[in-house]
């Protein structure tokens, strides 16, 4: 969900809350507006609920397959996937990622996700 549709949602399920309940609610109401303004409340509350907990259109969705090959040496990193680091919002998928091959101190070879 966007940011712009999340605030639209916050305002509308607010204005809920707050409008006619509180119109009904000062002019001494019968049972049937008690239970209106009740229910209007709580739609609004769910709304808003709703709202909040989204998550946002923004995150990165990481999807590799296929990949080919890749070599490191001398120190190097091969990766032939998805590098992603772990305080990323965002989710990671590899699938029938190529060979990675690493050949010398220091060098290092991923042929999937690499978490760092």
């Amino acid at each position: 969900m966007s940011n712009s549709w999340k605030v639209t949602i916050i305002i509308v399920a607010a204005v809920a809350i707050l409008s006619t309940p509180a119109v009904w609610l000062l002019s001494s109401p019968d049972a049937g507006q008690l239970a209106g303004a009740t229910i209007q409340a709580a739609v609004g509350i769910v709304a808003l609920v709703w709202a909040l907990i989204q998550r946002p259109d923004n995150h990165a969705d990481n999807v590799v397959v296929r990949t080919g090959q890749a070599d490191a040496s001398g120190g190097g990193t091969a990766v032939t996937g998805i590098r992603h680091r772990r305080e990323s919002s965002g989710s990671a998928k590899a699938e029938q990622t190529g060979n990675a091959t690493a050949s010398g101190d220091g060098s290092s070879a991923v042929s999937g996700i690499d978490y760092s």
